[in-house]
């Protein structure tokens, strides 16, 4: 009787977080590939397209044969060439339904991810359909993600802009920093078999068939990157000194000439890292980035450190001025569960302990009795309440974050020539 009210008690406070984290999160959905397989996304001739869904969906309803349309939420870049501009429609239709294991998040605490099942159904589409330029383009795609997303930016720093040394270009189709919030849900893919889609360059220079390709082009520091992650990184599993890698999604111009183009791998580690602790305290993770390998192969030393990120609108994860991810506090909902918890724990060690006095020690009295009882369910309790662990900091792989050069980044022309030159074939 006193463990069905235990679990009464349990069952309560986790009908109440679902209720609270259904009127607060309809609508919102995310998947993660966790099947990939461990090369993809990293090699240069697949591309990253981000599709602003027209209306949300609702993945318990798809069915084989279903379609789903949106359009571009930006440019998709292939070395300096943008191959499908910012607002091209995408229509996908469904080919069969798969389980996949849900991805972990910092939204609840453990006792209601206890009763969350692993799996999860998720659409699986094999062609996209992409609509630019009066002309259908037909790609290989792979489902990433489908979320609502949120900007997470580094606390207010000032940051050096372009110097006398020209304009510094990265990115035209808005982004993390761009001025606009999409509210509608997200789809990401990975998408292959790029080779046949021709675009011109969209940011050469016509009126120079012979470019000077001797001397080197100098980005300022501050100089913001735009990069996808390509590993899981946690402040609860990562380590110091592991590897970081993430891949150059926009091309950087300065004076309107190729820097660094798209597909140029990013290296970086793991500088510090505070998983969470006792007491509710949150998580922390500090990342640095320190090289980067362009698609002929030169590698060149940089020193930038993460400026934004975008996550999963849940996500309880924040950027501080130095660039420091961290773990905000636990919320209403997640301290109202640990006391609800705690709560039905107190009252059943309290009856417990009560039946073990009374069958052990039959002298006792019901005064005595119930005052140890209290004091043993009291320290339980208060055990219990103090080892909850606070949020943890987590980047699924493929998120998309924002670097900044903390020093100035300058590359040889001829290389980055060559650079783009390998991606495009010729």
């Amino acid at each position: 009787m006193r463990r069905g009210r235990l679990s009464k008690v349990i069952t309560g406070a986790l009908l109440a977080a679902s209720v609270f984290a259904g009127s607060v999160f309809a609508g919102s959905v995310t998947v993660f590939a966790a099947d990939e397989p461990a090369g993809a996304a990293s090699a240069s001739s697949s591309l990253y397209v981000k599709v602003q869904l027209d209306s949300p969906l609702k993945l318990s309803k798809l069915k084989p044969g279903d379609v789903v349309e949106g359009k571009l939420a930006r440019d998709v870049y292939s070395s300096d060439r943008a191959l499908f501009p910012a607002g091209s429609r995408v229509i996908l239709a469904v080919d069969h339904l798969e389980k996949r294991r849900r991805a972990p998040d910092d939204h609840w605490p453990w006792v209601v991810k206890i009763f969350t099942p692993r799996h999860e159904k998720y659409p699986v589409f094999k062609t996209a359909t992409v609509s630019a330029a009066s002309r259908d383009s037909m790609l290989q795609v792979s489902l990433i993600s489908i979320s609502r997303k949120r900007e997470v930016h580094a606390q207010t720093k000032k940051k050096k802009s372009a110097d006398e040394t020209g304009e510094v270009e990265v990115s035209k189709s808005g982004g993390l920093y761009g001025p606009s919030k999409l509210a509608a849900p997200m789809m990401v893919l990975e998408a292959f078999g790029v080779e046949d889609v021709k675009s011109p360059s969209m940011n050469a220079d016509p009126s120079s068939s012979a470019p000077d390709l001797s001397g080197l082009e100098t980005l300022p520091a501050g100089t913001a990157c735009k990069i996808l992650l390509l590993g899981d990184v946690s402040a609860s599993k990562s380590k110091p000194g592991d590897l970081v890698q993430g891949r150059l999604l926009e091309p950087v111009f300065l004076n309107s000439r190729l820097v660094l183009p798209a597909g140029t791998l990013i290296e970086g580690k793991v500088v510090k890292k505070t998983p969470p602790r006792w007491g509710s305290r949150a998580g922390s993770l500090s990342l640095t980035f320190t090289g980067l390998t362009l698609p002929g192969g030169n590698v060149i030393p940089i020193a930038a450190s993460l400026a934004g990120a975008e996550l999963d609108r849940r996500s309880h994860t924040k950027i501080d001025s130095e660039g420091q991810l961290r773990g905000e506090r636990p919320g209403m909902a997640w301290m109202a569960i640990n006391i609800g918890v705690t709560a039905g724990l107190a009252k059943e060690v309290d009856d417990t302990t009560q039946l073990i006095i009374e069958a052990l020690v039959s002298s006792a009295t019901d005064a005595s009795t119930a005052g140890t009882a209290r004091i043993v369910s009291s320290c339980i309790s208060g055990i219990y309440i103090v080892s909850r662990r606070g949020r943890d900091v987590i980047l699924p792989r493929f998120t998309e974050m924002d670097i900044a050069l903390d020093r100035p980044l300058s590359v040889s022309k001829s290389v980055a020539a060559v650079a783009a030159t390998v991606i495009h074939g010729n």
